[in-house]
This record gives C-alpha cells, sequence and structure tokens, in this order.
C-alpha cells in the first residue's frame, strides 16, 4: 500500500486571519503531507474560531486529527467545550442585536458576501481539497469535486438571500395583513466526517442568506477545512460574531450547542441514535427548531428491462462513492430474477477492478476508511453477512496494516432479514435482493426504518412513476443516483430525518413567519 512521503516542511503559509487572511502555500508540498505535524500551520496557531478571531480553547485541551491513510497525526486541535460554547453564543447574539453591523446590512449584501465567500472558496479549490483528502481520505478527484459542489451551493443561497418575501393577504373583517419572513436568530450546527466541506455550505448557505449568525461544530476527525472556510469567512469580510467554529467532541460541543438557551435552532446531520439526543434535548432546554439528516438503508431497484452495463455502473458507485461512507449510499441492490445472476458476475467484475490506495494517486477511486473504529464497524457487518448465508462474491479484507483501507466487498444471495439488509453498514459493501414483481419490490424497499433516498433503473416509464410515487423516500432517482443539486430540497422520511436541506425548502428552518394585520377605515 502506498503512502505519502515524509517531505519536510519549512513553510506552508502566512497565518490565517491576519490581513486580507490570504495563504501563500506551498501547493506541492502540502500535496504529500502525511506524517506533518506542521499541517497545522495552514489553518492556524490557535484553534477556534470565535468572533473573527482565532483563539485557544478556555481548557487548554488539544486532540489529535489523524490521516487515515497512514494512521498518523497531522495536526492537534483546539478542544472546545461548554465554556467556549458559550462566548461564541455571546458574540454570535451581540452580532445579531438589533441595531448591529450584521442586522443592518441588506438581504442583497448577505447574498454578495455569500459570493465573495464562494469566490475566495474557488480561489483556493486546490488547498482545500488537499486538506479534504488529507484529514478525510477521500479520492482527492472526489475532494475536489465536493469543493465545486460546495461554491455552486453558497452561489445559490447568494442569489436567493434578498428572494425570501412574505405576503400580502385579503383578510376578513376588514384588516390589511402581511407577513414578514425574519431569521430565526442564533442557530447551532453540527456536520459529520463523511462530507466536511460539503456538508458546511449545507448548513452555512441557508443560516447566511436567511441572516443567521452562526456556531458550528466540524466533525473531531475532519475538523480542517471548516477552520480553513473560517478564516476565509474573515477574509470574505462576515463581521464580527456572525460565524463561528469550534472543534471538539460530541457529548461537549454537540450537547451544549442542542442545550444552549440563547440558540433557537440546531441543524444536525449525522446518525439516528445522536439525532433523537439532540431532538430531546432541544425539547427540554428551550423548545429550539430542529432539522435533522439521518441515515439511510436506500434501496437501488433495477429491472429487467434496464441497459445492464448501465444499470451495473449506476449500483457501483450508488454504493461505493465515498468508500461507502454515504447516508444516501444504495446499500440494497435489487435485481429483478431474470437478469440477476448475469447482474451479479458484472457488479462482482466491477468491484474487483476498482482502485483502492493512496487518495492522491492518479486513478484511485477508494481510499480508506475514515477510522479504525469505522473499519472495525464494516468489517464485523461483512462477517455477520458471511454467517447469515449471504454469499461473498468479492473483497471482505482489509488492505495491508498501514491506514484503514478495505476490499470492495460483494454480497449475493442476500435476503431482506440478514443483518447487512437492514442495518446502514457506511462502508464499501454491496448487498445484492433478488425480487419478483414491481409490487413485492416496493413493499420490501419500504420495509425499513429509513427512508432517505431509492433509486429504480428501468425503460418502462409506468414502472418508474409507479415506484417512484409509491416508495416511501425523500428523494427518489430515476435511472440515476445521488442527483443532488443546491436547487432541489434533500431530506428523508421516517427515521432518515425531519426538515430538508437545499433549494428554498433549506432556509424554512432558518426563518420566522411574522404577520402583521392594520385596521382599515370603515367603507363608505
Amino acid at each position: 500500500m502506498a503512502v505519502y512521503g515524509s517531505v519536510a516542511v519549512s513553510k506552508l503559509g502566512e497565518r490565517i486571519g491576519r490581513g486580507n487572511g490570504y495563504v501563500d502555500l506551498d501547493f506541492a508540498t502540502l500535496k504529500h503531507c502525511g506524517s506533518i505535524t506542521e499541517i497545522v500551520t495552514v489553518i492556524h496557531d490557535e484553534q477556534l474560531f470565535i468572533n473573527n478571531e482565532f483563539v485557544d480553547a478556555k481548557s487548554g485541551k488539544t486532540f489529535a486529527v489523524v490521516n487515515p491513510s497512514t494512521d498518523e497525526v497531522l495536526a492537534n486541535i483546539s478542544e472546545a467545550d461548554k465554556a467556549d460554547v458559550d462566548i461564541a453564543v455571546e458574540a454570535a447574539s451581540k452580532a445579531f442585536k438589533r441595531g448591529s453591523e450584521w442586522r443592518n446590512l441588506d438581504a442583497s449584501a448577505r447574498g454578495k458576501l455569500l459570493n465573495k465567500l464562494a469566490d475566495l472558496v474557488e480561489r483556493d479549490v486546490e488547498i482545500l481539497g488537499n486538506l479534504e483528502t488529507l484529514d478525510n481520505g477521500k479520492a482527492r478527484g472526489d475532494a475536489i469535486l465536493d469543493v465545486n459542489y460546495s461554491i455552486d451551493t453558497f452561489r445559490y443561497y447568494g442569489g436567493l438571500a434578498d428572494k425570501v418575501c412574505g405576503k400580502t393577504i385579503p383578510a376578513d373583517y376588514g384588516f390589511f395583513a402581511m407577513t414578514r419572513r425574519e431569521p430565526i436568530g442564533v442557530v447551532g450546527q453540527i456536520i459529520p466526517w463523511n462530507y466536511p466541506i460539503l456538508m458546511l455550505a449545507w448548513k452555512w448557505g441557508p443560516a447566511l442568506a436567511a441572516g443567521c449568525p452562526l456556531v458550528l461544530k466540524p466533525a473531531e476527525d475532519t475538523p480542517l477545512t471548516a477552520l480553513y472556510m473560517a478564516a476565509l469567512s474573515k477574509e470574505a469580510g462576515f463581521p464580527d460574531g456572525v460565524i463561528n467554529v469550534l472543534p471538539g467532541f460530541g457529548p461537549s460541543v454537540g450537547g451544549a450547542i442542542s442545550a444552549h438557551p440563547d440558540i433557537r435552532k440546531v441543524a444536525f446531520t449525522g446518525s439516528v441514535e445522536v439525532g433523537q439526543t439532540i431532538m430531546a434535548t432541544a425539547a427540554k432546554s428551550n423548545l429550539k427548531k430542529v432539522s435533522l439528516e439521518l441515515g439511510g438503508k436506500s434501496p437501488c431497484v433495477i429491472f429487467d428491462d434496464a441497459d445492464l452495463d448501465e444499470a451495473v455502473e449506476i449500483a457501483h458507485t450508488a454504493i461505493f462513492m465515498n468508500h461507502g461512507q454515504n447516508c444516501v449510499a444504495g446499500s440494497r441492490t435489487f435485481v429483478q430474477e431474470n437478469i440477476y445472476d448475469e447482474f451479479v458476475r458484472r457488479a462482482t467484475e466491477k468491484a474487483k477492478a476498482r482502485k483502492v490506495g493512496n487518495p492522491f494517486d492518479d486513478g484511485v477511486l477508494q481510499g480508506p476508511q475514515i477510522n479504525n473504529k469505522m473499519m472495525t464497524k464494516v468489517l464485523g457487518y461483512i462477517e455477520s453477512g458471511k454467517q447469515e448465508g449471504a454469499k461473498l462474491e468479492t473483497g471482505g479484507n482489509r488492505i495491508g496494516t498501514t491506514g484503514y483501507f478495505l476490499e470492495p466487498t460483494v454480497f449475493s444471495n442476500v435476503t431482506d432479514d440478514m443483518k447487512i439488509a437492514r442495518e446502514e453498514i457506511f462502508g464499501p459493501v454491496q448487498s445484492i435482493l433478488k425480487f419478483k414483481t414491481l409490487d413485492e419490490v416496493i413493499e420490501r424497499a419500504n420495509n425499513t426504518k429509513y427512508g432517505l433516498a431509492a433509486a429504480v433503473i428501468t425503460k418502462n416509464i409506468d414502472t418508474a412513476l409507479t415506484f417512484a410515487k409509491a416508495v416511501e423516500a425523500g428523494s427518489v432517482w430515476v435511472n440515476c443516483y445521488d442527483a443532488v443539486t443546491p436547487q432541489c430540497p434533500f431530506g428523508g422520511y421516517k427515521q432518515s430525518g425531519s426538515g430538508r436541506e437545499l433549494g428554498e425548502n433549506g432556509i424554512e428552518l432558518y426563518l420566522e413567519t411574522k404577520t402583521i394585520s392594520i385596521k382599515l377605515p370603515t367603507s363608505h
């Protein structure tokens, strides 16, 4: 297994957050950073971002960020806790006060700030892509795509900022009525490690467009791009206190955000179990609004009239993208019985050909899993599949002893009652199930506590529309997979979450609706 070189670094860049915040970065050197602790200077000498400044955690504690390709420490990051959350919320509350610089900005000015931030991300796309690959392990090409999708998200919400409109209402009883859409206030945001910069953009975009200051907790495994984005937000010109970034752990930082009485809304992407805890904490504190984007066990259903090569490609990408670490992963591949055996053969060959290795290398599609805990968890699911009678067609093992690399794995003869068909694996494991009829597969597709996404591959429009109408999922893709764009709402049914992100719907939970009624003179 190839690993990064141990290139010594004399200077990675100027301190971010001073002057205009520009980073004179040695990109060629950064590309090969794998074992160096100097990577921390790319972010800043101090690690929390509060009130437009980088500061130490009040406790002085730090935690290690590890390169999942090498298991070596990239940086030691200041560890926030409740005391730092209190300080950040105070700064955000001050930014939201009536008459503040942020509150006095026109909506169009907020849009310009978001577009300026997008410009800076576009300028530094290579740096951000490298940071994402270093601390997440995703293939560098995928990391660059994520950065570009983030730019698109910022630009979408930059354009939406001055188009959040109320209504005039022909009310009864002689009243003239109108509504105003107003920002809800300070919001807390908690994002996962699988799409660090993209999930940041999904959270920041609508909150800032609506006019809400924010306190963001990035995942402890992947805080690097969030801290870099904090520096870019200062360079873009966001006022003090509007954006705060607090690396730390869920029980301390996430718990403090969920319970804080001055936070009006919390947005979370992650597991069902943590989502339940956040919702309960929010209810007990101040009944703050909650939006949740949680797990999935999404069906990818392939009918026998589909183009088989195309179907194999779609299903392969659906499960193996981002190393299987994807909430919408097509982790239940349903294939109609007439083409089942041939589909399994081709799917197996495609999985065997998938290149795993150093995520900076050309042609690599799959890097490491995020950490040892997740790698071990996935290996446990693979073992359960074998024990419960599924047929292991390929893969199933760890690759090497350095980093957290797994073989792309394919199981056939999977049945609905098996653990690998019921639970979210979050790894590169394709489970292929057989079905006979449309009605049957709809019932089986819906037989899950999740409802995030679903796909159907067929040339029959009646089949596609019937499935799309009947399946219980927030997104349904026909002859494609993971077609997520900034313009379209995204979220889940059932235990896959509540609320929607992206599109116009994505801004709703950051807004309050105020009704203003005016008594009119009696007509003569």
